[in-house]
């Protein structure tokens, strides 16, 4: 009586849900083709808050035995194309094969699992919710969806008909679908396939590593040390292609134990969805209250962002112009949904490798996926062979992929081989990576290619003070420029901003660097300025979410000034041989730069203020590249002033006000529609 309620309740929410219509055009089609089937398959979406509300025994069945509930909607569609007629070829109800779709869990502990806790429970073969972002994925491959059997024995009944119809369950193997030493029920002799009435699906296996991982992958571990490993998920027919290299998802799906060289956890995936990042609702009031301080500028907030910013780690008023850029890098936009992003690429010059190092690491920790790259690991994905035996090759992430919507930091760049540099040359340039997957090596008739969009901005640094680039250096030949003949020249025009950080530029002060190490040396943990009590890391954390989630979009007149630099520059630094050294890329970067610019004052407008900082910002980076030109810039241009007061943040404007008529007058001079200079000046 039990199991005859279960049925009718199951009906009335097919026939509530639209279930019912849609198991009615499925069969239809069935019906329609002139293939013969050994078995149907039907999805089912199932809402588990509205079946416990309909019939909680019901609903208990799916949540906790979803195997024995489907053997209840299996035996509700069989009575239902009887009796309605819906496929008249269908002789047996084993033939049904249903599956149900579950759109989601109910949110409590019991639910959920987590890969960072042990054991694991995969015994209870019921519905659990995973979290975690995909950090490797196989090639599709086939396998067994069902097959039809026969007794080899011609005089028994069950040698024809369906009446032995094997279909996949959930955890299980392919032997477990299909093999030879299956016995009749009947007269116990060996049962055959019958080949041609093999149904084959899609499948694809996928690794996934849970969000609190990337704190290892980080520099340091915020919190005590925690225990963590990947979790294997297979995903099967409709579930195939739908998950991404680097993205998080909610996956729903049945633990189970699979037995290889190694017995390992599984999940059968039953239904996936893609999660989004957490938009927080604004900005911490002190830092609020500094907005309203300065909103008359619109580039003192700014300023002070970057005075006072990682106070921990380097003492306010140092390293202002890297910061700076550190800060813009960070809240460039991340819609992962867009295979074309922004973003702001940073290699820096420095003879101080430490304190830079100490800098770049502490500022990707402000960020959900800022990854500093190991050593010892690949940058961009890699193959190896899959160990479930599937025959299909596996393809792993590596740190650009595993920082989508983020940062990676790759560190030295002399730390990487030649071929590896060339490698991340082609990716800053096209910002995706192609994997040539040789079919023979992986026991395939042809070879495979995919592509993958890297979706992060880079940040490395170069140490010009060792003594091999010490005793390389070569003399410059042009006002401003430094010597980077060590690093391939293509690699460094691939980056979108080279940055001078050694003991000569603007941006190091030594003395107060050297209090700050022996301070720290005595007080560890100790907040050492004002400003690290007043404006917390924790602060930060959530003024560069916010900005990076702002929509901004441009005036006029910053779109008249930035494409007038561009391409002034342009004619510029334009040579009759080589031809321009600014490529198309280099407006994408200005107009990521000026968006950055206006995302950090949080404003929704591009003004032509923030232009200035990305015009400043590309001419000191092309100076160091190629020297000075007509439109001459102070390696010093953005802080001329040590930031102590207000007095001296009003002198900072006034300075970048005059930079603001001089670049005007250059665009007004260089620009599209005036005479450039003839050869001789």
């Amino acid at each position: 009586m039990s199991n005859l309620k279960m049925k009718e309740a199951a009906l009335i929410y097919l026939d509530r849900s639209g279930g019912l219509q849609k198991f009615i055009d499925d069969c239809k089609y069935y019906n329609d083709s002139k293939q013969s089937y050994a078995v149907y398959r039907f999805n089912i979406l199932i809402n588990p808050s509205d079946v416990v509300e309909l019939d909680a025994e019901l609903g208990n069945h799916i949540l906790h035995h979803p195997l024995k509930a489907a053997q209840v909607f299996q035996s509700v569609c069989f009575i239902a194309i009887k009796t309605l007629s819906l496929i008249g070829q269908l002789q047996t109800e084993t033939q049904i094969n249903i599956v149900l779709k579950l759109t989601h869990l109910p949110p409590l502990p019991s639910y959920g699992l987590d890969l960072c806790e042990f054991p694991f429970d995969y015994t209870s073969q019921r519905f659990y919710m995973m979290q975690g972002i995909v950090i490797a994925m196989t090639t599709v491959t086939k396998y067994s969806q069902g097959a039809r059997f026969l007794c080899s024995d011609e005089a028994c009944p069950l040698s024809k008909g369906f009446q032995y119809i094997r279909v996949h369950m959930p955890g299980a193997t392919e032997s477990s679908t299909v093999r030879n030493d299956f016995l009749c029920n009947l007269c116990s002799s060996s049962l055959q396939e019958d080949r041609k009435f093999r149904v084959l699906g899609d499948k694809q296996i996928v690794e996934i590593i849970t969000t609190k991982v990337l704190h290892a992958f980080q520099g340091y571990i915020k919190n005590q040390p925690f225990r963590f490993q990947s979790l294997t998920i297979f995903l099967r027919d409709e579930l195939v292609n739908k998950m991404k290299m680097g993205n998080e998802y909610k996956i729903v799906g049945i633990p189970v134990c699979v037995k290889t060289s190694q017995t390992s956890v599984c999940i059968e995936a039953n239904s996936i969805t893609l999660c989004n990042p957490n938009v927080p609702s604004g900005i911490s009031d002190n830092f609020r209250c500094l907005l309203s301080l300065t909103s008359t500028s619109c580039w003192k907030f700014t300023a002070i962002l970057a005075n006072i910013f990682a106070s921990q780690i380097v003492p306010p008023g140092t390293y202002n112009l890297l910061k700076l850029c550190l800060l813009l890098s960070l809240v460039q936009p991340s819609d992962r949904n867009k295979e074309l992003e922004d973003y702001l690429d940073i290699l820096i010059v420095t003879s101080d490798t430490i304190l830079v190092d100490r800098l770049l690491n502490f500022s990707i920790n402000l960020v959900p996926r800022g990854i500093r790259h190991p050593v010892s690991t690949e940058i961009f994905p890699t193959l190896s062979k899959n160990k479930y035996g599937t025959g299909a090759v596996s393809i792993q992430a590596g740190s650009a992929l595993l920082a989508k919507g983020g940062i990676c930091f790759i560190g030295d760049i002399a730390s990487h081989k030649k071929d590896k540099l060339e490698q991340l040359q082609s990716v800053l340039e096209n910002r995706s990576i192609t994997v040539y997957i040789p079919g023979k090596k992986f026991g395939d008739d042809a070879d495979q290619q995919m592509t993958f969009p890297v979706q992060c901005s880079f940040w490395s640094f170069v140490d010009m003070d060792s003594s091999s680039r010490r005793n390389a250096q070569k003399p410059n030949t042009l006002i401003g420029q430094m010597d980077c003949s060590l690093i391939p020249t293509n690699l460094v025009d691939a980056f979108g901003l080279l940055i001078n950080c050694n003991e000569s530029s603007p941006c190091h002060q030594l003395l107060p660097s050297v209090q700050h190490a022996l301070k720290k040396a005595i007080d560890p943990e100790g907040l050492l300025y004002l400003a690290s009590k007043q404006f917390t890391t924790e602060d930060f954390e959530k003024l560069l979410v916010f900005a990076k989630n702002l929509n901004v979009e441009f005036s006029l007149e910053a779109e008249r000034m930035i494409h007038g630099y561009y391409l002034s520059s342009r004619r510029i630094r334009t040579d009759s041989i080589y031809g321009s050294k600014l490529s198309a890329s280099a407006l994408k970067y200005l107009v990521s730069l000026s968006e950055a610019h206006a995302r950090l004052s949080v404003r929704n407008k591009v003004l032509k203020e923030d232009v200035l900082i990305a015009a400043l910002l590309f001419e000191t980076s092309l100076t160091l590249k190629y020297g000075a030109t007509v439109f001459c810039v102070a390696p010093n241009a953005l802080f001329p002033f040590e930031l102590y007061n207000e007095e001296y943040l009003e002198k900072r404007d006034l300075y970048l006000t005059q930079c603001q008529q001089q670049l005007q007058q250059f665009i007004a001079t260089c620009g599209p529609g005036t005479a450039i200079f003839s050869s001789d000046e």
